[in-house]
């Protein structure tokens, strides 16, 4: 993922945003510091263009300043649409999606971000029918791809590598051992999720980050006490339910709550 470039940024990265800025019609000086009037810039551009208007200049707003495709990418409508179904507030959901997603939904390769669970692919093994014994001899031939304890992770598009090999032990198992998109989401959950299969789920996951967003919204909606932490803004309960018991280590919880204070009070003013 390349660098964000945020309030206090200093440098070259930011002084060329601050030209392309200037080229896409925005009066700012391209001094190479982001300050509130940069975010602000940043904020105005991301709205005209339809992006997320988080203010910070990323993959994606830079990929738009610079004329690349942004269809696959998601926009703000799709956050107020999801906000809308969940019958909660436009923050909450920008809050959720800057502290919980990886920012970015698709690999260097235009492949879903993915990252292959080698201990979840030793469960779901035996959940498609093979014994604990059969599924630690393959362990014993495939200790990357199949293992009783997490690890092995290569990370960035060389995931999808480890997840083409698992495929080959098994196909479905494989698809439902990884993670996928923006927000994580197991491809194990699909059928809760309601589609047909976990090839269905993979093949929706690498139409766009709004897809991904859909999936994410409806594990939510399927969860009632997660759906519910979230409606009252219960952030610490919320992340609890959503990332575990270490939630708090890595101070979740802390993070959803100022985001979205952020961007109530940036809705507020903009009101």
């Amino acid at each position: 993922m390349s660098e964000l470039l945020i309030i206090g940024s200093r440098g070259l990265a930011v002084r060329n945003l601050q030209a392309a800025l200037t080229l896409a019609g925005f009066a700012i000086h391209p001094d190479g510091n982001f300050g509130e009037n940069t975010e602000a810039t940043v904020r105005a551009y991301q709205r005209k263009v339809g992006l997320v208007d988080d203010g910070v200049a990323g993959p994606k707003t830079l990929a738009a300043l610079h004329g690349y495709d942004t269809s696959r990418y998601l926009k703000r409508k799709d956050l107020q649409q999801a906000a809308d179904r969940l019958g909660v507030t436009l923050a909450s959901v920008m809050a959720v999606n800057q502290v919980e997603s990886r920012g970015e939904g698709f690999a260097s390769n235009g492949r879903p971000v993915i990252l292959f669970e080698r201990h979840v692919m030793f469960d779901r093994l035996q959940a498609s029918g093979l014994t604990e014994a059969e599924a630690d001899a393959l362990a014993g031939k495939h200790p990357a791809l199949v293992n009783r304890k997490a690890g092995g992770y290569i990370g960035g598009t060389a995931e999808h590598q480890r997840l083409a090999q698992a495929q080959q032990i098994h196909p479905a198992a494989a698809l439902e051992s990884a993670s996928w998109g923006l927000f994580q989401i197991m491809g194990y959950h699909w059928k809760r999720l309601g589609y047909l299969d976990a090839q269905h789920f993979a093949d929706t996951m690498a139409l766009s980050e709004a897809a991904q967003l859909d999936a994410f919204v409806t594990f939510i909606e399927t969860d009632p006490a997660l759906h519910k932490a979230l409606k009252s803004m219960k952030w610490a309960e919320f992340a609890r339910r959503y990332n575990g018991p270490a939630y708090a280590r890595n101070l979740y919880d802390v993070k959803l709550a100022r985001a979205y204070a952020q961007f109530a009070g940036d809705q507020e003013r903009a009101a």
